[in-house]
Parts: structure tokens; C-alpha cells; sequence
């Protein structure tokens, strides 16, 4: 039985998609047996999964974005036009109203987040030499079906116990909660689906382990994150970690293998002590912006940063908001041109499994 591919490694693979989904699903448990799950997220719970994954994740990007003085000058107008843009829609949007500003930050989160497992899965296919189109359209289907489906039946739910980022950002669907039955008919199908198909594959001999494993813990996470539980801590445990791990994974692999091709360059400084001076220098710059957040927006971790520094008036904080924005918002744009494979240094060949980089636990 031939097993694989792999991106990384069978060990790295499992690790960063079945590990990080396995520690969420038992920090929801814990959760409910300890009461977390009940209660506000502790300011150290906060710190680990928003500062330390999820936002330090957001600034993972620059490692191979705006650290890298040769990807700059190879396509400067993406990278100056992309910010600035974010921030001219930001403003009009908060401009119109605050709800407004952050329901379209919210709603390209939740794209940039769907899209991101089926980037995953495309990876695999790909490695997989897997061309069937009618197959890409089912594994496709399968990942929508696994997101969607949840984020659904979601809207048709709410309120909520929590919010993608303040509360009332997803518009409510209740009206049309007829839908969830038959809707859930497409999605068991489509899932069944992609789950004969991956069958038959091993029955020829393909026993695809990290394909299958992003798609299933895709699902288990995304259901129990929206639909099985009603907790913002269950909420951000299922939604930060694995969608914040693996990628941080993948910026690190990118930033060792590219300080391997420039190794006089910033990020290969960076990283060359290993994944701790990586994650020191992602952690700092989250910390930083989150800092500046509490300070002037949210006022809602004193234990860390202090006071409030007053309020903002309306006209200041719809300047104001959208450019503290900036990083999260540029982070969802460039992430869906960053990664396609034409032009690409050789560096991100290496880091999406193409090439043949030392594996990333010993280039540490």
C-alpha cells in the first residue's frame, strides 16, 4: 500500500493538521468539564489563542511578502495597492456605518478562512498527481459542504454566544431556516460522497492520509466550533488553531528554505536560530498591534496593557479602526495570490511540497 503525499512529511503533515484539530477538539472538552466553555475567556486564554495564534499568524505573511526586498521589487504595485486599497474601503465602509465596516471584515474573513482549506486540499491533489476534474469538484464541493453548511445553519441561529468579531457582524438567516434540511441533504451527499471516492482510491493502492485528514478535521472542527456548541471559547479554540497552525507551518518552511537561496537577507536572520526566534518576532508584532487595539478601540484587557486612553470620537474611529485593520485585511488579499504557483520563487515550491527542502523540524 503506497502512502501518501506528503507536503512536509508524514510526521509534520499529521502534526500541524490532525495535531493542532486533535488539541482543539480536547480544549472544547476540557472546556465543558472544567466550565470554561460557560464562561469569558480568561485574559491568558485570550493571550495564547488570539495574540499568539491567531494574530501572530495574520503577520506570518510578511515573511514572505514584505521581508523579502526581492519579492518586493518583483511585484511592487501588489504590495503598495493592496494595503492602501484595504484602507480606502475600510474607511468608506466604517464611514457608512461601524456595523458595516466590520460585517465585510468579518464576511472576507470567512471567506479567506473556507478558501484556505481548500487551498490545502488542492496542495495534496496536486502532490497527488490527482487530475480528475469531476474529483476536484467533488473534494471541492466536500470542503464547501463541511464550512458552509455550519456557517449556515449558524446564521439561521443567532444570536450567539459569539461573534466572528463583535457582535452582530453575520446577518441573521433565520428566515429562510427552511433550508437547513435539504441543504443538509447536499452536504451529508457531497461529504459521502468525496468519502467512496477516497474509498476507491485505497482500494487502488492510495491511502491518502493528509489529504483525508484536512478534510475531516475540517468538518469536525467547523460543526463543533458553530453548530454543537454555543460558547465563544469553544468558538475560537475550533476556529484559531487549526487554521492558524498549519499555516504558521508553512510560512516557517517558506522562510527557511528562502534564507537557504538569500541567506543575507532580514528573514534569513530571522529565522536561522530556529522556530523560536520566528515565533518570538510573529508574537511581538501581534502583541504590539493588539496593544494599540486595547489602548484606543477595545478597552478590554487592562491586565496587559493598562488604562484606556479615552474614547474615540466617530470621525476618529472611522479613520482610525480601519487602519489598525490593515495587516488582518491586507493578510486575507495577498493570501489568495501569494500561493499560486506561476512566477513563484523556487523557495515556495519547497515550503508547498514540490521541491525536496530539509524537513522543517531539522532545518530548525
Amino acid at each position: 500500500m503506497k502512502r501518501g503525499p506528503w507536503i512536509w512529511s508524514p510526521a509534520q503533515d499529521l502534526a500541524a493538521f490532525g495535531g493542532s484539530a486533535a488539541v482543539a477538539l480536547a480544549a472544547v472538552m476540557v472546556g465543558h468539564l472544567t466550565g470554561a466553555s460557560s464562561r469569558p475567556m480568561s485574559d491568558f486564554t485570550w493571550l495564547l489563542l488570539v495574540v499568539g495564534i491567531d494574530v501572530s499568524h495574520v503577520w506570518s505573511t510578511i515573511f514572505r511578502t514584505y521581508l523579502d526586498r526581492e519579492e518586493l521589487a518583483r511585484r511592487p504595485l501588489l504590495y503598495a495597492a493592496v494595503p492602501l486599497g484595504c484602507y480606502a474601503v475600510g474607511v468608506a465602509f466604517h464611514l457608512v456605518s461601524r456595523i458595516a465596516f466590520w460585517r465585510l471584515l468579518a464576511y472576507v474573513a470567512v471567506f479567506h478562512f473556507v478558501r484556505q482549506q481548500i487551498g490545502w486540499v488542492a496542495i495534496y491533489r496536486a502532490r497527488a498527481g490527482d487530475t480528475s476534474r469531476a474529483g476536484r469538484w467533488l473534494e471541492e464541493g466536500a470542503v464547501y459542504a463541511a464550512t458552509l453548511y455550519p456557517l449556515f445553519v449558524c446564521h439561521t441561529r443567532l444570536p450567539r454566544r459569539f461573534a466572528w468579531f463583535i457582535e452582530g457582524d453575520f446577518v441573521s438567516a433565520a428566515s429562510i431556516a427552511g433550508w437547513t434540511a435539504p441543504l443538509g441533504v447536499l452536504s451529508a451527499l457531497l461529504l459521502g460522497g468525496w468519502a467512496v471516492r477516497q474509498g476507491h482510491r485505497f482500494f487502488q493502492g492510495r491511502l491518502e492520509i493528509g489529504r483525508i485528514t484536512v478534510v475531516v478535521t475540517t468538518a469536525l472542527t467547523w460543526w463543533m466550533g458553530l453548530v454543537a456548541t454555543n460558547s465563544d471559547f469553544d468558538f475560537t479554540v475550533s476556529n484559531v488553531i487549526v487554521h492558524g497552525v498549519p499555516y504558521m507551518v508553512l510560512l516557517f518552511v517558506y522562510a527557511k528554505a528562502r534564507a537557504g537561496e538569500a541567506p543575507g537577507a532580514a528573514i534569513a536572520k530571522m529565522v536561522a536560530p530556529g522556530p523560536a526566534a520566528f515565533l518570538i518576532v510573529l508574537v511581538g508584532l501581534a502583541f504590539f498591534e493588539e496593544a494599540i487595539w486595547d489602548r484606543l478601540v477595545w478597552h478590554d484587557h487592562p491586565s496587559f496593557f493598562g488604562g484606556a486612553d479615552g474614547g474615540l470620537s466617530r470621525v476618529v474611529e472611522a479613520w482610525l479602526v480601519p487602519l489598525l485593520a490593515v495587516p488582518q485585511a491586507t493578510h486575507y488579499v495577498l493570501d489568495a495570490v501569494i500561493w499560486r504557483r506561476k512566477g513563484a520563487p523556487s523557495a515556495q515550491a519547497a515550503a508547498l511540497g514540490f521541491a525536496s527542502p530539509r524537513a522543517w523540524l531539522r532545518a530548525a
